[in-house]
């Protein structure tokens, strides 16, 4: 895979990737992975592709590792640190990719539980690994992160609310996070093709991603958002802690 990073730029250096078995994550691991981190790879219930994904990384020469674990049980979180602490012994990137909310049948406060307590769950679990000058870095859209001021699609609203309430609770640690020399980083993209969101949304409105696309002028694809998200772990942090990924004027009022 071709490095977005500078090579061996992160060598040394541990990363935890959530929901990283495929698209935006698997990608953002192997980009790390290409500077020289070693890189956990965390999955739900993709175990084979989660596999695969280690197996590339190794293949190019990286390091890796694949870890289950269910971000929405604590007990099962606490496992997967535990693992981190043993098999890399810390931590100095987590990113918070894994998110979710419009599958079927997984329940009316699942995409609260995934996007925004299991998002300050696994920063509080993943806290006792994390040094000074660590870094973590939360994924998430520009129609969750502007959604207080700018219509999204009903379809994608719920989510959006929920993705946009896991932000607003990473933020209020920040005065914890910078007493402790940890970097905080929000990466904003729009709607990114091939990824999971845009398929299911694409299902419940077809056309959707393609109207998205002619207003947008275009929209990223995986890997090119995953670059993004991979030189967010190392860039120096803005001072609203946000990177906006693509245009967000169709955004901005």
């Amino acid at each position: 895979m071709t490095s977005v990073l500078e090579p061996g730029s992160l060598d040394g250096r541990r990363a935890l990737v959530t929901g990283s078995s495929r698209g935006i994550g698997a990608d953002t691991a192997r980009y790390l992975a290409a500077a020289g981190a070693r890189v956990a790879v965390n999955y739900r219930n993709k175990e084979a592709r989660a596999r695969k994904v280690v197996e590339a990384i190794e293949a190019d020469g990286g390091h890796a590792i694949a870890i289950g674990a269910d971000l929405t049980d604590a007990d099962s979180v606490a496992a997967m640190m535990e693992r981190v602490r043993d098999e890399l012994g810390g931590l100095d990137i987590l990113v918070l990719n894994a998110s979710g909310g419009m599958e079927s049948g997984v329940g009316e406060d699942y995409a609260l539980r995934l996007n925004r307590d299991a998002q300050v769950g696994v920063l509080e679990a993943a806290l006792p690994l994390l040094g000074h000058g660590s870094r973590v870095v939360f994924v998430t859209s520009h129609q969750a992160h502007f959604v207080d001021s700018a219509e999204t699609m009903p379809e994608y609203e719920p989510v959006a609310r929920s993705k946009r309430a896991g932000e607003d609770a990473l933020r209020a640690r920040l005065p914890e996070l910078e007493a402790a020399g940890i970097g905080f980083v929000v990466v904003s993209g729009d709607m990114i093709e091939g990824t999971i969101t845009a398929t299911l949304l694409e299902r419940a409105r077809p056309g959707a991603i393609q109207a998205r696309k002619e207003a947008a002028g275009r929209l990223y694809g995986v890997a090119e958002f995953a670059a993004e998200v991979a030189r967010a772990a190392v860039d120096p942090i803005p001072d609203d802690h946000i990177r906006y990924v693509g245009d967000v004027s169709g955004f901005v009022r």
